[in-house]
């Protein structure tokens, strides 16, 4: 979601425009939608004795919940708000999808924004007068005034402020300042008031936060899923691949050895089948090295800090560490903060064009915070890629979170926080 702020940046930019639509048309439409959805459940309510009130109740939740769509869509071109549409569950037959109707809690929901919505329109459209049409007249005070004459006692009074009349020269200038700060103010006033509306569509017409809460166990748990999965392929491949066949070479190697020294066979013959199978099987060794390294770097075993320490070593750009920890977190916690440093290490490496990374590392409130900057290009986004949307749902497994500040010029800093 937008932030609103940014709304205001000129009071008649194409943004600030768009709000100013919002603003005008959220409080009509939420009003019909108040008395339309009242209307139906008072009438559905009185006749619910009968087959009719249930199913007149229904049709009022369905008219809530496409009034919902229609104020989603509206926050979402106008306000730059996007609030994603929560599940639904389908019933099957025809009671049956209108007994899913009235018990699914989304359409509850739906009734009480259509219900509580204009009590919060209004704000908007009160600032929209006070901002834009206020500003306005009052800016053209000297042109309307001529319009606007009253007659009182043989005077012709149009603006009058205690006693005061505006309506020479240059007491003009005062309602045409007041009315050019409304129209400069006009766009952050129609935001700010506007504020409570748009918490509320969020809070009545998006998922809730159970919701939210299941929908991410569950991203979390296929993508964990894939994730051991495609690890299991991964070892198996690279033993298939890697040590397994250099021991079927050792052994064949030894093999040949054996039938050497039956044979009687020139040493120096016998002695290059043998540095063959001495390399082999240091090479095989060095294999089975790196697959445990990526399964559990054994720098972990004396702690992340000792971990990032030999990480930021190896790194082929010149990396800082400092590290701050009172007590060795959850071996899972160390583990997942060691490969989000790792990988965002070989992404400022390969992508940034930085000259230098820090690694910072502190627990505090409960919670390890890992935070590694580059002085690269910048430009870097959650979900432009594979590598920073794989750490976001790494992260989330343990409930973590992963923040991303890479403006354009730089530099990079990606916060990662998880549960200590």
């Amino acid at each position: 979601m937008h932030r609103l702020s940014a709304l205001t940046a000129f009071p008649f930019g194409r943004r600030p425009l768009a709000l100013l639509l919002y603003g005008v048309i959220a409080f009509p439409l939420a009003l019909a939608g108040f008395v339309l959805t009242l209307a139906g459940l008072l009438v559905g309510g009185a006749l619910s004795v009968t087959t009719l009130g249930l199913w007149l109740v229904a049709a009022t939740v369905r008219l809530a919940l496409a009034l919902g769509s229609l104020q989603r869509g509206l926050a979402r071109r106008l306000l730059g708000v996007r609030i994603d549409a929560p599940e639904r569950r389908p019933g099957t037959g025809l009671l049956g999808r209108r007994r899913a109707l009235l018990a699914d809690r989304t359409g509850r929901r739906a009734v009480a924004c259509a219900l509580t919505a204009p009590f919060t329109a209004v704000l908007g459209l009160v600032a929209v007068l006070v901002g834009y049409a206020c500003g306005v007249l009052l800016t053209l005070h000297p042109l309307v005034a001529r319009w606007n004459y009253e007659n009182r006692d043989g005077r012709h009074v149009s603006l009058e402020v205690a006693g005061v009349q505006l309506d020479s020269w240059p007491r003009w200038l005062i309602p045409v300042a007041v009315g050019l700060i409304l129209l400069a103010t006009a766009s952050w006033l129609l935001g700010r008031a506007l504020a409570p509306h748009r918490m509320l569509l969020v809070a009545l017409l998006g998922p809730s936060a159970a919701d939210r809460r299941i929908h991410i166990l569950e991203e979390t748990r296929a993508q964990a899923v894939d994730d051991a999965a495609a690890t299991l392929r991964r070892i198996e491949r690279d033993l298939h691949d890697g040590a397994q066949a250099r021991l079927v070479g050792i052994a064949m190697h030894l093999t040949m050895i054996r039938e050497l020294i039956r044979s009687g066979a020139d040493p120096e013959r016998l002695l290059a089948v043998v540095d063959t199978a001495q390399g082999n099987a240091t090479q095989a060794v060095a294999d089975l090295r790196g697959l445990v390294k990526g399964i559990h770097p054994p720098a972990l075993d004396q702690g992340l800090d000792t971990a990032l320490a030999t990480l930021a070593a190896d790194s082929a750009l010149p990396a800082g560490v400092t590290a701050v920890l009172d007590d060795r977190p959850a071996p899972a916690v160390e583990s997942i903060a060691y490969f989000c440093a790792a990988e965002l290490l070989a992404n400022a490496t390969k992508h940034s064009g930085a000259g230098s990374v820090t690694i910072e590392v502190t627990a505090r409130d409960g919670l390890l915070r890992l935070r590694v900057r580059d002085d690269g290009r910048g430009g870097a986004v959650v979900g432009a890629g594979t590598g920073l949307t794989g750490l976001l749902t790494r992260v989330r497994t343990v409930d973590g979170t992963l923040d991303c500040d890479s403006p354009p010029g730089g530099p990079t800093v990606v916060t990662v926080e998880l549960p200590y």
